[in-house]
């Protein structure tokens, strides 16, 4: 058995690039990919936006409910009212004021001369005043005078905007409260 010696020419391998066509169908799906992470992106950005707003609003809300409240069941009397302010005299005999500017979007409070913002971000508010069923039933009228008022209804809208544009982040407050000492 013999061997033979061959001398062959050693294989070229062909290096192969990428094809125009495949370049721009990678490019393509890259593009919507971070077209759909940046739409994600910025849906996630407004969403915890508008919760913490709406967390924020109801915090404050709460606060403001719970000032509000404790004064009217405490104190002695209305001394005025209108749909925007209401007068009230504490149980020290001093007057309490709260005023809403709606220019400002503000509650204010003001006691011995020290007026504070209890309320900010306020699209409206409403005061109204009532007193109690003269027939012995329950439920409240309207009051016609401050002397006659025995209850205070209070409602109030609030609202802020995400990247300028209002958004969902409304927060609604009512309230019916009852003045505590005041007779009748």
């Amino acid at each position: 058995m013999g061997f033979k010696t061959m001398f062959t020419k050693p294989n070229i391998v062909r290096k192969r690039g990428f094809v125009l066509s495949e370049m721009l169908i990678v490019m393509g799906i890259t593009m919507m990919l971070l077209a759909g992470l940046a739409t994600f992106t910025m849906f996630s950005g407004r969403s915890f936006a508008a919760l913490f707003n709406y967390v924020d609003l109801d915090d404050n809300n709460r606060v403001a409910m719970d000032q509000f409240s404790r004064d009217v069941r405490q104190a002695n009397r209305v001394t005025a009212f209108g749909t925007d302010y209401l007068y009230l005299e504490d149980s020290d005999f001093v007057a309490l004021k709260y005023d809403y500017s709606a220019t400002n979007r503000v509650l204010t409070r003001t006691e011995k001369g020290v007026t504070t913002v209890v309320l900010h971000d306020c699209d409206s508010l409403r005061f109204e005043l009532g007193a109690r069923n003269p027939m012995g039933k329950f439920g409240v009228y309207l009051a016609a005078t401050p002397a006659t008022a025995k209850v205070v209804d209070v409602t109030w809208v609030c609202s802020r905007t995400i990247l300028g544009r209002r958004q969902n982040t409304e927060n609604v407050q009512s309230a019916r409260i009852v003045i505590r000492k005041q007779g009748t």
